[in-house]
């Protein structure tokens, strides 16, 4: 099944990453298939090859090479899926350094790499559509459950005074009665970020801007302090964020339904001025597994697992928080998931997991 996807009107700001990506994205085109192809339940048993007929082998006769992006959440998980493959299919795994437009062109006109884990199609959308094109690289699956990966937070002792899961809808109502006396804090993204106009604008919809006081901070890093003190004063205050990210996991932060997401109303708020400001979650963006075409014609078992590979965004968040405390490398995290988390990655397997 082939769709394209629609233009982002936005560029999303994108937590661990380290691309600076500025340029508005164009339409990217991808491919996915509507179920595995070694789906546990529907496989059917093969026949014992004869003389003349030699099953290949699960992983090809060639090395499989898996791109390691240059940003945390990618790196760890080239390095889950090269230990899982090693000891689950026999296969021989090569982790190679990649970036994310220069290994979109190489799949696209090499076959190499064979698999890219995390690829923002929508940040590469020409390169991607000429891989697509060339019938070179499809999509195995979405890397992530969750399609959405920005959006405001709360500390949970905060959410606690709610009777409900909070909402953004439901802050002008709360609000007062939390704080009566002074404006609440909204720590949104640094003032040259895209979401910081965003944030302006859904605050001016939800009807808040005489009950948050909003605080651009000056970097990344700046941002990050500022919520780790108002965590550590158990203060009362809002803010953006966005995932993966370690953050959301060392921290006790519960999410805000931001409601639906409406496209129209959506293009407004990422305008510097939207005059008729109405309320939208924020975009969702396509985030895939990329796989070579020659994995889906000669390696279908290992389609089939790639196929079935996506993890929740809190998993990755945890595994990010791992990463920051005490040094740990990607492939000490990687090792540590495979050892613990069988509960998720096992699925992945399937049943048509090697057995020599």
């Amino acid at each position: 099944m082939k769709y394209r996807a629609r233009r982002p009107f936005w560029l999303p700001v994108l937590a661990g990453l380290t691309l600076g990506l500025s340029a508005l994205p164009s339409v990217a085109q991808f491919e996915v298939l509507d179920a595995a192809q070694d789906r546990p339940g529907q496989a059917t048993t093969p026949a014992e090859p004869t003389t003349a007929e030699v099953a290949p082998p699960v992983c090809g006769t060639q090395p499989l090479s898996i791109a390691r992006m240059p940003w945390p959440s990618a790196a760890l998980l080239a390095e889950i899926h090269a230990r899982i493959l090693t000891a689950e299919f026999g296969c021989e795994v090569r982790v190679v350094a990649g970036d994310m437009a220069a290994t979109a062109s190489s799949m696209g006109s090499t076959g190499q790499p064979a698999v890219a884990p995390e690829m923002w199609v929508n940040r590469v959308a020409d390169l991607w559509n000429a891989a697509m094109d060339s019938q070179m690289v499809r999509s195995a699956a979405p890397s992530f459950v969750e399609a959405t990966f920005e959006g405001w937070f709360m500390p949970s002792y905060l959410a606690d005074t709610f009777t409900t899961a909070p909402t953004a809808a439901a802050l002008a109502e709360a609000l007062p009665l939390l704080q009566p006396d002074e404006k609440m804090r909204f720590i949104s993204c640094p003032g040259d970020w895209a979401c910081s106009i965003i944030n302006r604008n859904l605050v001016a919809a939800h009807g808040l801007e005489a009950l948050v006081e909003i605080v651009e901070p000056a970097n990344r890093f700046e941002m990050d302090r500022l919520i780790a003190e108002a965590v550590n004063r158990r203060e009362l205050f809002l803010f953006y964020y966005w995932q993966p990210n370690a953050v959301l996991a060392q921290l006790d932060f519960v999410p805000l339904d931001m409601g639906a997401y409406d496209e129209s109303a959506a293009q407004c708020l990422a305008r510097r001025v939207c005059e008729d400001a109405v309320p939208s979650a924020f975009a969702p963006d396509l985030v895939v597994i990329a796989v070579t075409e020659r994995i889906f014609v000669n390696m279908p078992t290992i389609a089939g697992y790639f196929q079935r590979a996506t993890l929740p965004l809190a998993e990755m968040d945890e595994l990010l928080a791992q990463l920051n405390a005490g040094a740990s490398t990607p492939e000490e995290v990687a090792d540590r998931f495979v050892a613990e988390r069988e509960d998720i990655w096992r699925s992945w397997v399937g049943a048509n997991r090697a057995t020599s």
